[in-house]
């Protein structure tokens, strides 16, 4: 039986920040091409048609104990629909989603927590990570 690894977003995203040649970077990226919680944190920051109903700013939160993190960003990315205009969150009251996003940001590694916080602000995530490597990384990843 073998183990398959799960990597966080975060740690994909380092490494990719890290490699050496734009070619090493989209390799590293796709790589995780069936990792939806990396692509949706990629399209949430760099889609323009992409926007949040949160407010911009580090919101007030406690993130989690590295050493003992409960959950991972992939068991909620699905929870983003929550936090997008146009999405089911657009519907209910703002405190309620902005709670949705604190209560997962909470349960997560505090660099995903991180990469979170800057997808709402529309910050590039890591240095070397650029809208232009996503797009040749994933071609029909980023409508705008």
């Amino acid at each position: 039986m073998v183990n398959k690894v799960t990597w966080r977003v975060h740690e994909i995203i380092e490494k990719a920040s890290a490699a050496k040649t734009k070619a090493e970077k989209i390799k590293i990226l796709q790589e995780h091409q069936n990792n939806w919680a990396l692509k949706d944190v990629l399209r949430g920051t760099f889609d323009d048609s992409v926007q949040w109903l949160l407010p911009e700013g580090k919101p007030p939160y406690e993130p989690a104990d590295e050493s003992s993190v409960p959950s991972n960003l992939v068991k909620h990315n699905k929870k983003f629909a929550n936090w997008v205009k146009g999405g089911p969150g657009e519907r209910m009251p703002a405190f309620k989603r902005e709670k949705i996003f604190i209560d997962t940001l909470e349960v997560i590694h505090p660099k995903d927590a991180e990469l979170l916080c800057n997808m709402i602000d529309k910050k590039q995530p890591a240095k070397g990570i650029t809208k232009k490597l996503v797009q040749e990384a994933f071609p029909n990843l980023i409508l705008k």
